[in-house]
């Protein structure tokens, strides 16, 4: 299967259900749907993708919110918590000091846990109860497990998540714990928990959720058609390049499997579709290696190491789904340290705009391109935040400015104010 912008529409093999079925991105092999449980090819365990024999075209999309595109879905409905219709900002002091024509923030923080991975949940526990599996799970570096938690009691269904001990935001395990997910802390990385969740699937012990899952891909692909969307509402165009973080390549992997098939609907041109661009922290930068190197395959790196905790990923499991995404739009990678991460999340909480800081790897891409004049300033932008500030409340208050001790007074007040 070609995952390149030009590939055709394929037909709908036998297995086909109402028009929708799995297929291979390695081998071509395809599969029902919800037949059974099934994250990768049955004969080469390649990365599946989620096929329809229609696509759909912006005259199709009606409502609100990810299920406002259910004609790109495998479902008219699902579980949902309202999600999806986040903010596409405008930051004219941002703007300007990167210097680009537009620059606007599509804030996934904003979501009802507070990060994106709620566009792939409200799809993915539907798949679950469609398939009537028991108990899910996923490894988490914090937004998945608070989203997965969320997400499957509202279900009615049983969640345990797999967490690197030490590793993750306590703001992010509190939502996790509240909505009742029983939280495993593992002795190692989050690619080792992926390791254990994936063969306890195998097992059949859990249903997997992490973004391995094609399905939960579909939801994510939302976020580009409000994008598109949003552009063609205030400018009457498409942006030229969508700047996005880069952990698990998952957002990467969707977008482009959204703009594959605007394409081979007719209802975007193939030269017009976004640059993507992924942003890395540079202690946990394997697709950027890949893309440097111009390498088929990413190196898994053992050792990674950011305050970017949402990012902090060796080994990312989507990356044969997003190398061709970005080669194939015209995009790049690029890595950034943790204080330039942090200087952009200072400068988008200027904006009134709050984000963790591997949201904030967006705009510190942006920002790194421009200065390299990878980035043209007559470029149309969107950078892509994907939580919450208060998902690292931590780092927020360090990125922050410390508070000030004044006495119980007016006047000691007033002094403390004109020294």
């Amino acid at each position: 299967m070609s995952l390149s912008l030009s590939a055709e529409q394929p037909a709908a093999p036998d297995v086909a259900d109402d028009g929708v079925w799995l297929e291979c991105i390695e081998c071509g092999d395809t599969f029902a749907p919800f037949d059974d449980v099934r994250y990768t090819c049955d004969e080469c365990d390649g990365l599946l993708e989620v096929r329809y024999d229609e696509l759909p075209t912006f005259d199709d999309f009606e409502g609100h919110g990810v299920w406002r595109y259910a004609a790109a879905l495998p479902f008219e409905s699902g579980v949902s918590i309202q999600e999806g219709s986040t903010p596409l900002y405008e930051v004219p002091r941002l703007e300007d000091e990167i210097g680009v024509k537009t620059l606007r923030i599509k804030h996934e923080g904003m979501n009802p846990t507070g990060s994106f991975k709620d566009r792939g949940m409200t799809v993915g526990v539907q798949v679950a109860k469609e398939l009537c599996v028991g108990r899910l799970a996923c490894a988490s570096t914090g937004n998945t497990s608070a989203a997965l938690a969320a997400y499957g009691t509202r279900g009615g269904m049983e969640t345990l998540v797999l967490l690197p001990a030490g590793k993750v935001a306590a703001g992010k395990i509190a939502q996790a714990s509240l909505h009742d997910a029983r939280i495993l802390e593992v002795d190692g990385n989050f690619d080792a928990c992926l390791d254990i969740v994936q063969e306890l699937a195998a097992k059949g012990e859990v249903y997997l959720l992490n973004s391995l899952n094609p399905f939960r891909l579909e939801g994510q692909k939302t976020i580009g058609l409000e994008i598109l969307e949003g552009f063609l509402a205030d400018y009457d165009t498409v942006p030229d390049r969508i700047v996005l973080p880069v952990g698990n390549a998952g957002n990467t992997s969707a977008l482009y499997k959204a703009f594959r098939e605007l394409v081979q609907a007719g209802e975007l041109d193939e030269d017009d579709v976004p640059k993507l661009t992924g942003v890395q922290a540079e202690g946990a930068a394997p697709m950027v290696e890949a893309i440097e190197n111009d390498a088929d395959e990413v190196r898994r790196w053992d050792d990674v190491e950011t305050r970017a905790t949402a990012i902090r990923i060796g080994n990312p499991v989507n990356a044969p789904k997003a190398l061709p995404g970005i080669r194939e739009t015209g995009g790049t990678a690029v890595a950034v340290s943790d204080e330039e991460i942090t200087d952009a999340q200072r400068s988008l909480a200027a904006e009134g705009i709050g984000v963790e800081p591997a949201s904030a790897a967006s705009v510190a891409g942006l920002r790194k391109l421009r200065d390299e004049g990878v980035v043209d300033d007559d470029e149309r932008v969107a950078c892509l935040t994907t939580g919450h500030l208060l998902k690292d409340p931590d780092a927020a208050a360090a990125a922050g400015g410390d508070p000030e001790p004044v006495p119980a007074d007016t006047d000691g007040v007033l002094k403390h104010l004109h020294q």
